[in-house]
């Protein structure tokens, strides 16, 4: 009877882990920015005085995109969340312009640095989805009781996921907080643009729906891994 709740648990918290993962991985809000500069070369060079205009940016693990509007306009936000025509927003990959690294606002040295940072950061994100994709099916296999040794592999599977997606929250981290990338490009703005620029960012709900997945993936896994050992000694 123990052993079913524990499985009945265990099986809750890895759907849910693979729920918040993957909406964390397919959603690209992972990072919020606003931009916006009330003077500024516009055009062939010249200066435009008191214009308020704003550029919002998000990007995830597939695309960055950037959204251009008046600061006045109330339907913005709305536009920024669920608008995607091409004449309204712009879309490129992400893992080769990583916000808000371009060769315009950094040296090659730099720009080059930070594609090989996104491609590490990508790898473990995608070895995190994958492995509890994979730990899901293995679990689902072993049920209900049929093999320890498949309950302790995908406990196992569930562990890896959680700890890659830890290591691709932390690394995300470092970079918007730690790391000199946003303050070389809001220097570079400024420096063009005008002393008024001001950069905004947040995280978005890609990146909220991470830890919540590790916690349930790690939990899911470390139960699996303790059900697996139970069915093991109980068999002999």
């Amino acid at each position: 009877m123990k052993l079913s709740v524990a499985l009945f648990f265990a099986g809750l918290f890895g759907a849910l882990a693979a729920v918040f993962i993957l909406l964390s991985f397919g959603t690209d809000y992972w990072l919020l920015a606003s931009e916006t500069c009330s003077e500024g070369s516009v055009g062939d060079g010249t200066v435009q005085e008191g214009s308020s205009n704003i550029t919002l940016y998000h990007e995830g693990f597939f695309w960055k995109c950037s959204f251009r509007g008046n600061a006045g306009d109330d339907n913005l936000m709305w536009n920024l969340w669920f608008t995607n025509q091409p004449h309204s927003k712009v879309c490129m990959h992400a893992y080769l312009f990583p916000f808000p690294v371009s060769q315009q606002t950094h040296n090659a040295t730099d720009h080059n640095s930070a594609i090989i940072y996104r491609g590490f950061w990508s790898i473990f994100m995608l070895i995190g989805v994958a492995a509890v994709v994979l730990g899901g099916f293995f679990i689902i296999c072993a049920a209900p009781f049929a093999s320890a040794r498949l309950y302790k592999a995908g406990g196992g599977l569930f562990l890896t996921s959680g700890l890659f997606l830890l290591c691709v929250v932390v690394m995300y981290v470092l970079w918007v907080q730690v790391l000199d990338v946003v303050d070389v490009y809001i220097e570079h703005q400024r420096s063009t643009r005008g002393r008024d620029f001001h950069l905004s960012l947040n995280y978005g709900l890609s990146f909220m729906f991470a830890p919540i997945g590790i916690f349930f993936c790690l939990l899911a896994g470390l139960l699996f891994l303790l059900i697996g050992r139970t069915v093991q000694i109980s068999s002999h």
